[in-house]
């Protein structure tokens, strides 16, 4: 008997307000796949961030089930908390770079985190920020690096732990259509390596380069065109 692989992440009849104002987000239904690439989009002030954060888990909603690795979001346990979101990677649009770190130790930093010996990771690290374009910048600090190096960056230190779900806020905002298309690039090999994608982007240029699921946001609701 063959069964449906498990959704990355679900939401059904999802609403978010903050405190006693109205609901920015309503009746919110839809599901991440396994291994599927969709673009997040609509217009400045729509709720993209917002719904990004209710993914990640640091917003909680308030009303509707949130599904994510088939665990209710509202049951899970802060102790399993660290392990669910090593399978999350996510890419800020202010970078979160650490400017007293390097290239190579912001990058590294998740796995030092965890406790990970140096030995077991420096070859990977070094690795993914070549395959970044990186490799000459590993030793270099944040401030003096472009603003399209330190997305690179931030992307790479995303992906280090090889994670199920990639979630990116306009990752492409700050870089030029060049750079942005490498970017996409990226993402779209990291998706054929078996990672779902979720970017969140108003670039319409952008996506029309690649053929993908697209959510739209508009006045709190999602319309998904596949």
């Amino acid at each position: 008997m063959s069964h449906e692989p498990q959704d990355m992440i679900r939401f059904e009849n999802v609403g978010l307000r903050y405190g006693f104002g109205p609901e920015i987000l309503s009746d919110l239904t839809f599901r991440i796949a396994p291994n599927s690439f969709q673009f997040l989009t609509g217009p400045s002030g729509a709720g993209k961030t917002s719904l990004l954060r209710l993914m990640l888990l640091s917003l909680r909603p308030s009303r509707g089930l949130v599904t994510i690795f088939g665990k209710d979001a509202a049951r899970i346990r802060r102790t399993e908390m660290p392990f669910i979101r090593r399978q999350l990677g996510v890419v800020f649009q202010d970078f979160r770079l650490l400017d007293h770190l390097t290239t190579y130790q912001n990058v590294a930093l998740p796995l030092r985190v965890q406790g990970r010996d140096e030995a077991s990771y420096r070859t990977d690290v070094i690795e993914l920020l070549k395959w970044v374009g990186l490799g000459e910048r590993i030793h270099v600090l944040p401030p003096v690096l472009s603003g399209g190096e330190k997305q690179r960056a931030a992307i790479a230190r995303a992906l280090i732990n090889q994670p199920d779900v990639l979630l990116a806020d306009e990752p492409t905002g700050n870089v030029d259509p060049p750079l942005a298309r490498r970017l996409l690039r990226l993402f779209i090999e990291l998706n054929r390596s078996g990672t779902s994608v979720v970017i969140a982007t108003h670039d319409l240029g952008l996506m029309d380069q690649f053929d993908a699921r697209r959510l739209v946001l508009n006045q709190g609701r999602l319309q998904i065109y596949d």
